[in-house]
């Protein structure tokens, strides 16, 4: 069994087979965007299970990923409509959920007799509810308050991201997109989880490395990484894409002008909105705490 993590490497091979060999609570972000069991055409997985046979599989893979996350670690899964419901369950005895997210995205798929899919669930997870990482300040994004409303009780950092998350699908025009994996998921949506559940220097795990997004994402924001991959064509073209890609530095999408706040002249038209006198016991808002959320456990 060795003694380390391949820090650096995509692992080619089976997940169930590759990750009983690592040691113990040695990773600590876990992101996994397991095949959807949707018959998908992949270049090896066989992506049509009868669902106890999926499901079977699916508890052997997080129980293996469990195994290898340290206690104060994070598990992210990606899932689609089909098994979420199933997996949240399975995972109510292995795991604390923190949030349940959706990720809206854009330019879905178009359906002919039903409503149009547009989005994928992201289940958040932490093993010990009181010790994880929880990085508020790196992810914060303005809120309707700085940006609409000009108001004085706005978080001058901004408010941290609702649960509904929208990023675009990375679609076949686009240049982000490698051509060789039928599925890929954004940089800039990986980046927000590794920003916000990780710190630089610890290790990120992708179980099912695919196009090698998350290890992009990762490398770019100065974490080690780490994957497995059954298909040797996907590991050995994501290691490709690791070194141009995973080399160029981190750059954010461009936030919104946010105008410092400055005191009205004269009334406001249309709805008036009371602002209390400072010393006034205020509510916290619904769309933003009140003050800086505290980064908590490690």
């Amino acid at each position: 069994m060795p003694n380390e993590v391949p820090v650096g490497r995509i692992v080619q091979g089976d997940v169930l087979e590759v990750l009983p060999q690592w040691p113990e609570a040695s990773v600590d972000l876990v992101f996994a965007d397991p095949p959807f069991n949707i018959r998908y055409q992949y270049d090896k997985y066989r992506d049509d299970l009868a669902p106890h046979e999926y499901l079977e599989w699916t508890g052997k893979w997080l129980d293996a990923c469990l195994r290898v996350l340290k206690t104060t670690g994070t598990f992210w899964i990606a899932i689609g409509d089909e098994y979420a419901a199933e997996i949240r369950v399975m995972m109510r005895q292995r795991a604390t959920l923190r949030n349940w997210v959706v990720w809206r995205y854009t330019f879905g798929q178009c359906c002919k007799g039903k409503f149009n899919r547009a989005h994928t669930h992201l289940f958040y997870f932490v093993k010990d509810p009181k010790r994880f990482t929880f990085n508020a300040d790196a992810i914060r994004v303005p809120s309707d308050r700085q940006l609409k409303y000009d108001d004085i009780r706005a978080n001058p950092k901004g408010k941290l991201p609702d649960d509904v998350w929208t990023f675009s699908r990375v679609c076949g025009t686009f240049k982000e997109r490698v051509g060789w994996h039928p599925c890929q998921m954004p940089v800039g949506l990986l980046a927000r989880i590794i920003l916000a559940c990780s710190k630089p220097g610890e290790i990120i795990l992708d179980p099912f490395a695919g196009s090698g997004t998350t290890l992009v994402a990762a490398a770019r924001l100065g974490r080690r990484w780490t994957g497995v991959e059954l298909s040797e064509q996907y590991a050995a073209n994501a290691m490709e894409r690791l070194r141009t890609e995973g080399a160029q530095p981190w750059q954010p999408a461009a936030e919104p002008v946010v105008r410092p706040w400055r005191k009205r002249q004269g009334p406001r038209k249309g709805r008036q909105h009371k602002i209390r006198p400072q010393g006034d016991l205020l509510a916290p808002p619904d769309d933003e705490a009140a003050g800086p959320a505290a980064a908590t456990g490690t």
